[in-house]
């Protein structure tokens, strides 16, 4: 991801997540630390074309990362999309030398919870009222070692026309 994909990304990040939707200074302070030796960030855009129909980000701390973000459009739930978003972040994982991943999910996010439990997430705790305004709970995963998580990459990965970049 970069600067100028915040806009795209903004607009679809409020249609997917009206009441908790990250804000512009938030993807600016993520992208800030994603770039150059120093890095701890990944942030990638999946695109078809022109259009953006997904993002993922996850920002990495000493042995442990944090899934911070992924979102796909409606009209591609169900296209493997989000299992490619979630490959590239764990790969990253691998890549920063972490030993685990976490993350919070909506409790409500079923969809999300099959995801993670099929790349071998297991649920360690419940965060009450995490998910503001809305007063949602989130449900903390962890994922040990993401490197047996995830097949090498392969060239013909991914949806047709899909492509992700950093």
């Amino acid at each position: 991801m970069r600067w100028w994909d915040i806009e795209p990304v903004l607009e679809l990040e409020r249609e997917l997540f009206p009441e908790d939707a990250w804000s512009r200074g938030m993807f600016w302070s993520e992208l800030a630390h994603a770039r150059g030796p120093e890095a701890t960030r990944r942030y990638v855009i999946a695109q078809e074309g022109d259009r953006i129909v997904g993002y993922a980000g996850l920002a990495a701390s000493g042995e442990q990362a944090d899934i911070q973000t992924i979102a796909v459009t409606r009209d591609h739930w169900g296209t493997g999309l989000g299992s490619r978003l979630l490959t590239d972040l764990l790969r990253a994982a691998t890549a920063f030398e972490c030993s685990e991943v976490m993350l919070e999910c909506r409790i409500d996010n079923v969809r999300a919870q099959k995801l993670y439990e099929r790349f071998g997430f297991e649920t360690i705790g419940v965060r009450r009222g995490y998910y503001q305004p809305g007063n949602v709970d989130a449900l903390v995963l962890r994922l040990s070692d993401p490197s047996t998580s995830v097949p090498p990459a392969h060239p013909a990965d991914g949806v047709q026309g899909t492509e992700i970049h950093g």
